[in-house]
Protein backbone atom coordinates (compact mmCIF):
# COMPACT_ATOMS: atom_id res chain seq x y z
CA UNK A 1 0.00 0.00 0.00
CA UNK A 2 1.11 3.39 -1.06
CA UNK A 3 1.31 6.04 1.66
CA UNK A 4 -1.19 8.37 -1.22
CA UNK A 5 -3.63 5.64 0.04
CA UNK A 6 -3.26 5.87 3.42
CA UNK A 7 -6.71 8.28 4.44
CA UNK A 8 -6.03 11.12 6.74
CA UNK A 9 -8.35 9.32 9.03
CA UNK A 10 -6.15 6.17 9.36
CA UNK A 11 -2.93 8.36 9.73
CA UNK A 12 -4.24 10.17 12.93
CA UNK A 13 -5.60 6.87 14.07
CA UNK A 14 -1.95 5.16 14.17
CA UNK A 15 -0.28 8.40 15.39
CA UNK A 16 -2.61 8.66 18.11
CA UNK A 17 -1.88 5.00 18.92
CA UNK A 18 0.88 4.63 21.05
CA UNK A 19 -0.07 7.96 23.13
CA UNK A 20 -3.42 6.16 23.86
CA UNK A 21 -1.74 3.20 24.73
CA UNK A 22 0.57 5.33 27.09
CA UNK A 23 -2.22 7.02 28.60
CA UNK A 24 -3.96 3.50 29.61
CA UNK A 25 -0.99 2.29 31.05
CA UNK A 26 -0.64 5.56 33.28
CA UNK A 27 -4.69 5.04 34.24
CA UNK A 28 -3.88 1.63 35.45
CA UNK A 29 -0.76 1.99 37.39
CA UNK A 30 -2.97 5.25 38.79
CA UNK A 31 -5.48 2.29 40.36
CA UNK A 32 -3.77 -0.96 40.66
CA UNK A 33 -2.41 -0.69 44.25
CA UNK A 34 -5.97 0.70 46.08
CA UNK A 35 -7.60 -1.96 42.99
CA UNK A 36 -5.53 -5.32 44.23
CA UNK A 37 -6.58 -4.36 47.89
CA UNK A 38 -10.43 -3.56 47.12
CA UNK A 39 -10.64 -7.41 44.63
CA UNK A 40 -8.15 -9.21 47.48
CA UNK A 41 -10.67 -7.85 50.18
CA UNK A 42 -13.81 -8.63 48.64
CA UNK A 43 -13.00 -12.20 47.23
CA UNK A 44 -11.23 -12.35 50.77
CA UNK A 45 -14.27 -11.76 52.63
CA UNK A 46 -16.69 -14.04 51.01
CA UNK A 47 -14.48 -16.65 50.72
CA UNK A 48 -14.19 -16.50 54.50
CA UNK A 49 -18.10 -16.15 55.74
CA UNK A 50 -18.90 -18.94 52.51
CA UNK A 51 -16.61 -21.42 54.89
CA UNK A 52 -18.24 -20.83 58.25
CA UNK A 53 -21.70 -21.29 56.83
CA UNK A 54 -21.55 -24.92 57.90
CA UNK A 55 -20.33 -24.08 61.43
CA UNK A 56 -22.73 -21.51 61.78
CA UNK A 57 -25.93 -22.92 61.03
CA UNK A 58 -24.81 -26.31 61.48
CA UNK A 59 -28.35 -27.07 64.02
CA UNK A 60 -31.26 -27.01 61.46
CA UNK A 61 -33.11 -25.13 64.28
CA UNK A 62 -30.74 -22.32 63.46
CA UNK A 63 -31.65 -21.34 60.17
CA UNK A 64 -35.70 -20.83 60.89
CA UNK A 65 -34.34 -18.96 64.28
CA UNK A 66 -32.15 -16.62 61.48
CA UNK A 67 -34.78 -16.24 59.39
CA UNK A 68 -37.16 -15.02 62.40
CA UNK A 69 -34.50 -12.41 63.58
CA UNK A 70 -34.01 -11.07 59.92
CA UNK A 71 -37.78 -10.88 59.24
CA UNK A 72 -37.80 -8.05 62.24
CA UNK A 73 -38.22 -4.38 60.01
CA UNK A 74 -35.05 -3.67 62.03
CA UNK A 75 -32.92 -5.84 61.33
CA UNK A 76 -34.15 -5.70 57.68
CA UNK A 77 -33.42 -1.88 57.48
CA UNK A 78 -29.69 -2.76 58.91
CA UNK A 79 -28.53 -5.72 57.21
CA UNK A 80 -31.48 -6.25 54.18
CA UNK A 81 -33.37 -8.73 53.85
CA UNK A 82 -33.36 -12.09 54.65
CA UNK A 83 -32.62 -13.89 51.07
CA UNK A 84 -32.03 -17.63 51.09
CA UNK A 85 -30.52 -18.03 54.51
CA UNK A 86 -30.78 -21.60 54.44
CA UNK A 87 -28.04 -21.86 51.40
CA UNK A 88 -24.28 -21.00 52.11
CA UNK A 89 -24.68 -18.28 48.95
CA UNK A 90 -27.61 -16.75 50.44
CA UNK A 91 -25.98 -16.53 53.84
CA UNK A 92 -23.10 -15.18 52.30
CA UNK A 93 -24.75 -12.58 50.59
CA UNK A 94 -26.40 -11.19 53.61
CA UNK A 95 -24.26 -10.89 56.12
CA UNK A 96 -21.29 -8.98 53.64
CA UNK A 97 -23.15 -8.31 50.76
CA UNK A 98 -24.06 -4.69 51.97
CA UNK A 99 -20.62 -4.11 53.19
CA UNK A 100 -18.78 -5.10 50.29
CA UNK A 101 -20.69 -2.95 47.73
CA UNK A 102 -20.66 -0.08 49.61
CA UNK A 103 -16.69 -0.33 50.05
CA UNK A 104 -16.89 -0.83 46.77
CA UNK A 105 -18.90 1.96 45.45
CA UNK A 106 -16.46 4.31 47.73
CA UNK A 107 -13.95 3.03 46.51
CA UNK A 108 -15.05 3.79 42.80
CA UNK A 109 -15.96 7.59 43.81
CA UNK A 110 -13.14 8.35 45.44
CA UNK A 111 -10.59 6.58 42.74
CA UNK A 112 -12.40 7.81 39.67
CA UNK A 113 -12.56 11.81 41.22
CA UNK A 114 -8.82 11.58 42.22
CA UNK A 115 -7.33 9.86 38.39
CA UNK A 116 -9.62 12.17 36.73
CA UNK A 117 -10.79 15.68 38.55
CA UNK A 118 -7.89 15.26 40.62
CA UNK A 119 -4.99 14.98 38.12
CA UNK A 120 -6.59 17.80 35.83
CA UNK A 121 -6.97 20.19 38.53
CA UNK A 122 -3.07 19.48 39.56
CA UNK A 123 -1.92 20.70 35.96
CA UNK A 124 -0.60 16.92 35.56
CA UNK A 125 -3.25 16.67 32.11
CA UNK A 126 -2.07 20.11 30.29
CA UNK A 127 0.79 18.91 28.71
CA UNK A 128 -1.51 15.56 28.29
CA UNK A 129 -4.48 17.18 26.72
CA UNK A 130 -2.38 19.38 24.48
CA UNK A 131 -1.40 17.03 22.27
CA UNK A 132 -3.73 14.68 19.92
CA UNK A 133 -5.47 13.04 22.48
CA UNK A 134 -8.76 15.03 22.90
CA UNK A 135 -10.30 15.02 27.03
CA UNK A 136 -12.85 12.45 25.98
CA UNK A 137 -10.55 9.63 24.95
CA UNK A 138 -7.90 10.42 28.12
CA UNK A 139 -11.27 10.21 30.04
CA UNK A 140 -12.92 6.85 28.75
CA UNK A 141 -9.45 5.19 29.32
CA UNK A 142 -9.29 6.48 33.22
CA UNK A 143 -13.11 5.41 33.46
CA UNK A 144 -12.21 1.90 31.70
CA UNK A 145 -9.50 1.52 34.18
CA UNK A 146 -10.91 2.47 37.28
CA UNK A 147 -14.24 -0.06 36.07
CA UNK A 148 -12.20 -3.01 35.64
CA UNK A 149 -11.50 -2.97 39.41
CA UNK A 150 -15.24 -3.42 40.48
CA UNK A 151 -15.87 -5.76 37.60
CA UNK A 152 -12.41 -7.91 38.98
CA UNK A 153 -14.50 -7.68 42.33
CA UNK A 154 -17.35 -9.03 40.99
CA UNK A 155 -15.90 -11.66 38.63
CA UNK A 156 -13.61 -13.28 41.64
CA UNK A 157 -16.71 -12.86 44.35
CA UNK A 158 -18.32 -15.19 41.72
CA UNK A 159 -15.74 -17.78 41.30
CA UNK A 160 -15.26 -17.93 45.38
CA UNK A 161 -18.96 -18.35 45.45
CA UNK A 162 -18.71 -21.40 43.12
CA UNK A 163 -16.04 -22.87 43.96
CA UNK A 164 -17.55 -22.78 47.28
CA UNK A 165 -20.39 -25.11 46.29
CA UNK A 166 -23.05 -22.62 45.72
CA UNK A 167 -25.21 -23.05 43.39
CA UNK A 168 -23.99 -20.98 39.75
CA UNK A 169 -27.48 -19.06 38.97
CA UNK A 170 -26.90 -17.21 42.55
CA UNK A 171 -22.99 -16.52 42.40
CA UNK A 172 -23.29 -15.00 38.94
CA UNK A 173 -26.24 -12.67 39.66
CA UNK A 174 -24.58 -11.98 42.96
CA UNK A 175 -21.23 -11.53 41.36
CA UNK A 176 -22.83 -9.58 38.58
CA UNK A 177 -24.88 -7.22 40.60
CA UNK A 178 -21.81 -6.25 42.49
CA UNK A 179 -19.71 -5.05 39.56
CA UNK A 180 -22.76 -3.18 37.98
CA UNK A 181 -22.97 -1.15 41.15
CA UNK A 182 -19.49 -0.39 41.03
CA UNK A 183 -19.59 0.37 37.81
CA UNK A 184 -22.92 2.60 38.17
CA UNK A 185 -20.36 4.59 40.76
CA UNK A 186 -17.55 4.77 38.63
CA UNK A 187 -20.27 6.21 36.02
CA UNK A 188 -22.07 9.17 38.73
CA UNK A 189 -18.58 10.56 39.94
CA UNK A 190 -17.38 10.80 35.86
CA UNK A 191 -20.16 12.79 35.49
CA UNK A 192 -20.05 15.02 38.65
CA UNK A 193 -16.10 15.27 38.42
CA UNK A 194 -17.50 17.03 34.49
CA UNK A 195 -19.87 19.10 36.32
CA UNK A 196 -18.08 20.36 38.85
CA UNK A 197 -15.32 22.63 38.54
CA UNK A 198 -12.92 20.96 41.06
CA UNK A 199 -12.45 17.39 42.47
CA UNK A 200 -13.78 18.42 46.01
CA UNK A 201 -17.56 19.21 44.90
CA UNK A 202 -17.58 16.40 42.79
CA UNK A 203 -16.80 13.82 45.11
CA UNK A 204 -19.26 15.58 47.85
CA UNK A 205 -21.89 15.26 45.18
CA UNK A 206 -21.18 11.62 44.35
CA UNK A 207 -20.73 10.19 47.82
CA UNK A 208 -24.18 11.92 48.43
CA UNK A 209 -25.79 10.37 45.71
CA UNK A 210 -24.49 6.69 47.31
CA UNK A 211 -25.70 7.83 50.88
CA UNK A 212 -29.06 8.78 49.61
CA UNK A 213 -29.05 5.34 47.39
CA UNK A 214 -28.18 3.48 51.03
CA UNK A 215 -30.71 5.15 52.67
CA UNK A 216 -33.77 4.52 50.36
CA UNK A 217 -32.61 0.83 50.52
CA UNK A 218 -33.09 0.68 53.61
CA UNK A 219 -36.14 2.38 53.78
CA UNK A 220 -37.15 0.14 51.45
CA UNK A 221 -36.27 -3.12 53.19
CA UNK A 222 -37.51 -1.87 56.84
CA UNK A 223 -40.92 -0.14 55.42
CA UNK A 224 -43.29 -2.63 53.60
CA UNK A 225 -45.06 0.33 52.43
CA UNK A 226 -42.15 2.25 50.90
CA UNK A 227 -40.46 -0.70 49.45
CA UNK A 228 -41.15 1.00 46.16
CA UNK A 229 -38.02 3.09 47.19
CA UNK A 230 -35.88 -0.11 46.26
CA UNK A 231 -36.45 0.48 42.53
CA UNK A 232 -35.00 3.85 42.80
CA UNK A 233 -31.37 2.93 44.66
CA UNK A 234 -28.67 1.01 42.95
CA UNK A 235 -28.17 -1.49 46.67
CA UNK A 236 -32.39 -1.40 46.00
CA UNK A 237 -32.09 -3.05 42.34
CA UNK A 238 -29.38 -5.15 43.88
CA UNK A 239 -31.06 -6.11 46.63
CA UNK A 240 -34.47 -7.24 44.58
CA UNK A 241 -32.29 -9.00 42.08
CA UNK A 242 -32.76 -11.89 44.76
CA UNK A 243 -29.52 -14.12 44.27
CA UNK A 244 -29.97 -17.41 45.78
CA UNK A 245 -33.92 -17.28 45.31
CA UNK A 246 -35.59 -15.23 42.86
CA UNK A 247 -32.08 -14.53 40.78
CA UNK A 248 -33.58 -11.92 38.57
CA UNK A 249 -31.62 -10.46 36.38
CA UNK A 250 -34.51 -7.28 35.21
CA UNK A 251 -33.63 -5.27 38.15
CA UNK A 252 -29.64 -5.39 36.98
CA UNK A 253 -30.42 -4.29 33.33
CA UNK A 254 -31.85 -1.58 35.12
CA UNK A 255 -28.73 -1.28 36.74
CA UNK A 256 -26.53 -1.61 33.75
CA UNK A 257 -28.93 1.34 31.65
CA UNK A 258 -28.17 3.34 34.54
CA UNK A 259 -24.86 3.02 34.22
CA UNK A 260 -24.45 3.67 30.71
CA UNK A 261 -26.75 6.55 31.04
CA UNK A 262 -24.57 8.33 33.28
CA UNK A 263 -21.13 7.31 31.44
CA UNK A 264 -22.74 9.04 28.20
CA UNK A 265 -23.34 12.11 29.48
CA UNK A 266 -20.40 12.41 31.48
CA UNK A 267 -18.53 11.70 27.88
CA UNK A 268 -21.24 14.23 26.46
CA UNK A 269 -20.34 17.19 28.99
CA UNK A 270 -16.55 16.69 28.88
CA UNK A 271 -16.78 18.01 25.39
CA UNK A 272 -18.81 20.74 26.05
CA UNK A 273 -16.61 21.81 28.27
CA UNK A 274 -13.23 23.87 28.76
CA UNK A 275 -9.93 22.24 30.63
CA UNK A 276 -9.95 22.96 34.54
CA UNK A 277 -13.78 24.09 34.42
CA UNK A 278 -17.10 22.54 34.54
CA UNK A 279 -20.43 22.84 33.07
CA UNK A 280 -21.05 24.49 36.53
CA UNK A 281 -18.61 27.43 36.40
CA UNK A 282 -17.32 28.46 39.63
CA UNK A 283 -18.81 32.04 41.09
CA UNK A 284 -16.39 34.73 40.40
CA UNK A 285 -18.11 37.07 42.53
CA UNK A 286 -17.67 35.15 45.40
CA UNK A 287 -15.99 36.99 48.34
CA UNK A 288 -12.60 36.01 49.73
CA UNK A 289 -12.89 33.87 52.86
CA UNK A 290 -9.85 34.99 55.23
CA UNK A 291 -10.93 32.63 58.02
CA UNK A 292 -8.91 30.58 60.19
CA UNK A 293 -5.58 31.86 57.92
CA UNK A 294 -3.85 33.54 61.13
CA UNK A 295 -2.20 30.43 62.05
CA UNK A 296 -0.46 27.23 60.59
CA UNK A 297 -2.53 25.36 63.26
CA UNK A 298 -5.62 27.62 62.69
CA UNK A 299 -5.35 26.66 58.81
CA UNK A 300 -5.04 22.73 59.37
CA UNK A 301 -8.65 23.35 61.19
CA UNK A 302 -9.78 24.98 58.13
CA UNK A 303 -8.88 22.39 55.58
CA UNK A 304 -10.31 19.69 57.60
CA UNK A 305 -13.79 21.35 58.43
CA UNK A 306 -15.60 20.39 55.06
CA UNK A 307 -14.18 16.69 54.97
CA UNK A 308 -14.92 16.61 58.35
CA UNK A 309 -18.47 17.82 57.87
CA UNK A 310 -19.25 15.78 55.19
CA UNK A 311 -17.92 12.09 57.30
CA UNK A 312 -20.13 13.75 60.77
CA UNK A 313 -23.48 13.43 58.37
CA UNK A 314 -22.67 10.31 56.79
CA UNK A 315 -21.62 8.21 59.89
CA UNK A 316 -24.13 10.35 61.95
CA UNK A 317 -27.05 9.59 60.24
CA UNK A 318 -26.32 5.59 59.79
CA UNK A 319 -25.85 5.84 63.61
CA UNK A 320 -29.28 8.04 64.11
CA UNK A 321 -30.63 4.70 62.55
CA UNK A 322 -29.42 2.61 64.78
CA UNK A 323 -30.97 4.27 67.50
CA UNK A 324 -34.04 4.91 65.60
CA UNK A 325 -33.85 0.84 65.62
CA UNK A 326 -32.01 -0.27 68.68
CA UNK A 327 -35.47 -0.47 70.52
CA UNK A 328 -37.56 -2.58 68.06
CA UNK A 329 -34.13 -5.25 67.89
CA UNK A 330 -34.12 -5.49 71.59
CA UNK A 331 -37.86 -5.75 72.25
CA UNK A 332 -37.91 -8.60 69.65
CA UNK A 333 -35.10 -10.54 70.91
CA UNK A 334 -36.82 -10.11 74.85
CA UNK A 335 -39.87 -11.77 73.23
CA UNK A 336 -37.72 -14.11 71.86
CA UNK A 337 -34.94 -15.40 74.54
CA UNK A 338 -33.67 -18.64 72.67
CA UNK A 339 -33.43 -16.24 69.36
CA UNK A 340 -31.07 -14.06 70.88
CA UNK A 341 -28.37 -17.69 71.47
CA UNK A 342 -28.90 -18.71 68.35
CA UNK A 343 -28.19 -15.02 66.86
CA UNK A 344 -25.19 -15.08 69.03
CA UNK A 345 -23.90 -18.14 67.05
CA UNK A 346 -24.74 -16.14 64.00
CA UNK A 347 -22.34 -13.14 64.77
CA UNK A 348 -25.07 -10.82 66.35
CA UNK A 349 -23.80 -11.05 70.22
CA UNK A 350 -25.11 -9.49 73.37
CA UNK A 351 -28.31 -8.02 71.34
CA UNK A 352 -30.37 -8.42 73.83
CA UNK A 353 -30.06 -4.91 75.03
CA UNK A 354 -29.45 -1.44 73.84
CA UNK A 355 -26.18 -1.35 75.63
CA UNK A 356 -25.26 -4.63 73.75
CA UNK A 357 -26.04 -3.70 70.68
CA UNK A 358 -24.99 -0.14 71.20
CA UNK A 359 -21.19 -1.89 72.12
CA UNK A 360 -21.25 -4.43 69.15
CA UNK A 361 -21.82 -1.80 66.50
CA UNK A 362 -19.89 1.06 68.19
CA UNK A 363 -16.62 -1.48 68.29
CA UNK A 364 -17.34 -1.33 64.06
CA UNK A 365 -17.05 2.59 64.27
CA UNK A 366 -13.63 2.30 64.37
CA UNK A 367 -13.41 1.71 61.13
CA UNK A 368 -14.58 4.63 59.74
CA UNK A 369 -13.37 6.81 61.99
CA UNK A 370 -9.73 5.49 61.41
CA UNK A 371 -10.15 5.76 58.03
CA UNK A 372 -11.32 9.34 57.99
CA UNK A 373 -7.56 9.99 59.46
CA UNK A 374 -5.42 7.82 57.56
CA UNK A 375 -7.37 9.73 54.51
CA UNK A 376 -6.25 13.06 56.02
CA UNK A 377 -2.97 12.01 56.33
CA UNK A 378 -2.99 11.08 52.63
CA UNK A 379 -4.68 14.43 52.06
CA UNK A 380 -1.41 16.06 53.91
CA UNK A 381 0.65 14.18 51.42
CA UNK A 382 -1.00 15.01 48.69
CA UNK A 383 -0.83 18.82 49.54
CA UNK A 384 2.81 18.35 49.61
CA UNK A 385 3.45 16.16 46.60
CA UNK A 386 1.16 18.86 44.53
CA UNK A 387 3.01 21.97 46.19
CA UNK A 388 0.17 23.40 47.36
CA UNK A 389 2.20 23.74 51.31
CA UNK A 390 5.69 24.84 49.39
CA UNK A 391 5.28 28.51 50.55
CA UNK A 392 4.37 27.49 54.27
CA UNK A 393 7.07 25.17 54.10
CA UNK A 394 9.34 28.03 52.85
CA UNK A 395 8.38 30.24 55.80
CA UNK A 396 10.06 30.44 59.63
CA UNK A 397 8.44 27.18 60.30
CA UNK A 398 9.71 24.10 61.41
CA UNK A 399 8.29 21.40 59.53
CA UNK A 400 7.55 19.35 62.84
CA UNK A 401 5.34 22.14 63.62
CA UNK A 402 4.14 22.31 59.97
CA UNK A 403 3.04 18.45 59.95
CA UNK A 404 1.73 18.74 63.59
CA UNK A 405 -0.79 21.11 63.25
CA UNK A 406 -2.41 18.33 60.25
CA UNK A 407 -2.23 15.75 62.95
CA UNK A 408 -3.67 17.68 65.92
CA UNK A 409 -6.53 18.64 63.29
CA UNK A 410 -6.83 15.13 62.28
CA UNK A 411 -6.91 13.34 65.52
CA UNK A 412 -9.24 16.47 67.02
CA UNK A 413 -11.22 15.97 63.94
CA UNK A 414 -11.61 12.23 64.57
CA UNK A 415 -12.78 12.95 67.94
CA UNK A 416 -15.73 14.92 66.94
CA UNK A 417 -17.02 12.57 64.69
CA UNK A 418 -17.17 9.42 66.67
CA UNK A 419 -18.73 12.05 69.49
CA UNK A 420 -21.46 12.87 67.11
CA UNK A 421 -22.08 9.21 66.02
CA UNK A 422 -22.68 8.87 69.81
CA UNK A 423 -24.96 11.53 70.45
CA UNK A 424 -26.97 10.26 66.89
CA UNK A 425 -27.28 7.24 68.50
CA UNK A 426 -28.47 8.40 72.01
CA UNK A 427 -30.65 10.74 69.77
CA UNK A 428 -32.40 7.62 67.92
CA UNK A 429 -33.11 5.81 71.34
CA UNK A 430 -34.37 8.79 72.32
CA UNK A 431 -36.71 9.40 69.98
CA UNK A 432 -38.01 5.89 70.44
CA UNK A 433 -38.43 5.56 74.36
CA UNK A 434 -35.56 3.19 75.18
CA UNK A 435 -33.74 3.68 77.68
CA UNK A 436 -29.68 4.85 76.98
CA UNK A 437 -28.27 7.81 78.52
CA UNK A 438 -26.52 10.51 76.75
CA UNK A 439 -23.34 9.16 78.84
CA UNK A 440 -23.55 5.95 77.88
CA UNK A 441 -23.58 6.94 74.67
CA UNK A 442 -20.39 9.05 74.82
CA UNK A 443 -18.30 6.22 76.73
CA UNK A 444 -19.51 3.66 74.27
CA UNK A 445 -17.83 5.57 71.32
CA UNK A 446 -14.89 7.12 72.92
CA UNK A 447 -13.67 3.65 73.29
CA UNK A 448 -12.94 3.31 70.07
CA UNK A 449 -10.52 6.38 70.38
CA UNK A 450 -7.11 3.93 70.81
CA UNK A 451 -7.35 2.53 67.87
CA UNK A 452 -7.83 5.53 66.08
CA UNK A 453 -4.83 6.79 67.45
CA UNK A 454 -3.42 3.19 66.39
CA UNK A 455 -4.52 4.68 62.47
CA UNK A 456 -3.56 7.76 62.89
CA UNK A 457 0.47 6.63 64.23
CA UNK A 458 0.43 4.38 61.93
CA UNK A 459 -0.40 7.28 59.00
CA UNK A 460 2.32 9.58 60.68
CA UNK A 461 4.69 6.81 60.62
CA UNK A 462 3.94 6.33 56.80
CA UNK A 463 4.09 9.33 56.15
CA UNK A 464 7.75 9.77 57.68
CA UNK A 465 8.80 7.12 56.09
CA UNK A 466 6.92 5.88 52.84
CA UNK A 467 4.60 9.10 52.00
CA UNK A 468 3.03 7.23 48.90
CA UNK A 469 1.51 4.43 51.45
CA UNK A 470 0.44 6.90 53.86
CA UNK A 471 -3.37 5.96 53.28
CA UNK A 472 -3.48 2.39 52.87
CA UNK A 473 -0.72 1.85 55.75
CA UNK A 474 -2.53 3.84 58.10
CA UNK A 475 -6.12 2.34 57.56
CA UNK A 476 -4.38 -1.31 58.45
CA UNK A 477 -4.84 -1.11 62.52
CA UNK A 478 -8.72 -0.92 62.09
CA UNK A 479 -9.61 -2.65 58.72
CA UNK A 480 -6.93 -5.24 59.25
CA UNK A 481 -7.42 -5.18 62.51
CA UNK A 482 -10.96 -6.49 61.71
CA UNK A 483 -10.58 -8.66 59.67
CA UNK A 484 -8.16 -10.52 61.86
CA UNK A 485 -10.21 -11.01 64.64
CA UNK A 486 -12.93 -12.52 62.23
CA UNK A 487 -10.63 -14.67 60.53
CA UNK A 488 -9.10 -15.95 63.99
CA UNK A 489 -12.37 -16.60 65.34
CA UNK A 490 -13.53 -18.20 62.48
CA UNK A 491 -10.79 -20.74 61.81
CA UNK A 492 -9.99 -21.39 65.86
CA UNK A 493 -6.36 -20.02 65.42
CA UNK A 494 -4.00 -19.36 68.62
CA UNK A 495 -4.98 -16.80 71.04
CA UNK A 496 -1.50 -15.32 70.43
CA UNK A 497 -2.75 -15.01 66.36
CA UNK A 498 -6.39 -13.12 68.29
CA UNK A 499 -4.49 -11.36 70.12
CA UNK A 500 -2.62 -9.18 67.52
CA UNK A 501 -5.81 -7.62 66.64
CA UNK A 502 -6.28 -4.57 68.71
CA UNK A 503 -10.29 -4.99 68.64
CA UNK A 504 -9.40 -8.32 70.56
CA UNK A 505 -8.59 -5.80 73.77
CA UNK A 506 -11.43 -3.59 73.16
CA UNK A 507 -13.80 -3.95 75.84
CA UNK A 508 -17.68 -3.76 74.76
CA UNK A 509 -18.48 -0.25 76.39
CA UNK A 510 -21.22 0.56 77.97
CA UNK A 511 -21.88 -2.88 78.72
CA UNK A 512 -18.89 -3.04 80.59
CA UNK A 513 -16.19 -0.79 81.96
CA UNK A 514 -13.27 0.35 79.36
CA UNK A 515 -9.84 -1.78 79.78
CA UNK A 516 -7.52 1.07 80.49
CA UNK A 517 -4.53 -1.44 80.67
CA UNK A 518 -5.59 -1.93 76.79
CA UNK A 519 -6.34 1.52 76.29
CA UNK A 520 -2.62 2.87 77.66
CA UNK A 521 -0.66 0.13 75.47
CA UNK A 522 -2.44 1.02 72.80
CA UNK A 523 -2.34 5.06 73.46
CA UNK A 524 1.24 4.48 73.80
CA UNK A 525 2.32 2.41 70.33
CA UNK A 526 0.32 5.45 68.68
CA UNK A 527 2.47 7.80 70.40
CA UNK A 528 5.96 6.46 69.39
CA UNK A 529 4.65 5.59 65.92
CA UNK A 530 3.65 9.39 65.83
CA UNK A 531 7.15 10.19 66.64
CA UNK A 532 9.10 7.92 64.91
CA UNK A 533 6.78 9.16 61.87
CA UNK A 534 8.14 12.46 62.93
CA UNK A 535 11.41 11.89 62.83
CA UNK A 536 11.44 10.61 59.46
CA UNK A 537 9.24 13.63 58.43
CA UNK A 538 12.49 15.63 59.28
CA UNK A 539 14.83 13.90 57.70
CA UNK A 540 13.44 13.13 53.90
CA UNK A 541 13.39 15.56 51.31
CA UNK A 542 9.72 17.51 50.52
CA UNK A 543 8.04 15.17 47.87
CA UNK A 544 7.22 17.27 44.55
Amino acid sequence: MSIAAVSPTAAVRQTASAPGRAVTRLAVRQVRRGGLIVVALSGGVTALVAATYAQVMADPAAVGSLQALAGNPAIRTLFGPPVGLDTAGGFTVWRVGTFLTVLLAAWSVLATTRVTRGEEDAGRWDMLLAGIIPLRAVLIRHLAAVAAVPVAAGAAITVILLASGTAAPGAVVHGAGTALLGVFFVAVAALAAQVFPSRTPATGSAIVVLGVGLLARMIGDGVTELGWLRWLSPFGLLALSGPYVQDRVVPLMLLLVAAAVLAVGALAVAGRREVREGLVAASPARRPRLGLLGSVEAFAVRRVLRPLTGWTIGIGAYYLLIGLTAVSITGFLADNPALAGQAGQAGFAELGSIAGISATLFAILAMPASGFAAVRMGAFVAAETDRRLVMLAAAPISRNRLIGADIAATAGAAVVLVTAAGLATWAGVAVTGGDFSPGEALTGVWNVLPIVGLSLGTAVFATGWAPRWAGVVGALPATGGFLLLVIADSIAAPGWVRDLSPYAHLAPVPLADTDWTATTVMLGIAAVLTVAGLAGYQRRDLRS
